[in-house]
């Protein structure tokens, strides 16, 4: 097993976390201090309660990777916050703090170069980040890959355009002179 703390089946890319928050593997080897051969890419950068957001971690070239976990984390925080939809058969969720899926992790050892899931926005939080842990063998792993910060938005100034709705209309009734 990879954490503790949380809920799931090991394999040996599934070692003991220290503790759901740390992201750091029960590893002798130190993580890598090089610049990570992978990114974290969301399909929206503002949400509101309830959105869904595509979440994708990729390999840069053919790094590829075997293992990972991955949380939403409000900036500064290292709790995981809102919970994934499993969807690629590759990932597994996992339950940090009593919440089922408030983690994503690899479901196999098979090497990876891509992997997307679904992430869905919970109340109460303001602006968050997704980080991860890549494993791509026992003796190289990263730690604390981040994507974009994304930002919560109340549902009255969200629209097609990123306006607000009363941004839209004083321009509208600008226009009308």
């Amino acid at each position: 097993m990879w954490w503790t703390g949380c809920t799931l089946t090991g394999d040996v890319y599934s070692r003991r976390l220290k503790n759901c928050d740390s992201l750091l593997p029960n590893y002798e080897a130190e993580p890598q201090t090089s610049a990570p051969p992978y990114v974290i890419t969301v399909s929206f950068d503002q949400f509101e309660p309830g959105n869904e957001i595509q979440v994708t971690l990729e390999a840069l070239k053919d790094a590829g990777f075997k293992g990972f976990n991955l949380q939403a984390r409000e900036i500064e925080g290292d709790v995981p916050v809102g919970t994934f939809k499993i969807t690629d058969p590759n990932t597994k969720g996992l339950e940090c703090h009593n919440v089922t899926n408030s983690t994503v992790s690899h479901a196999n050892s098979d090497v990876k170069q891509k992997i997307t899931t679904t992430w869905i926005a919970p109340h109460d939080v303001r602006e968050l980040q997704f980080i991860s842990t890549v494993v791509q063998d026992l003796d190289k792993f990263w730690v604390g890959i981040q994507s974009k910060t994304l930002t919560a938005m109340h549902s009255e100034s969200v629209n097609g355009t990123g306006k607000s709705k009363r941004k839209l209309m004083i321009e509208l009734e600008c226009n009308k002179f």
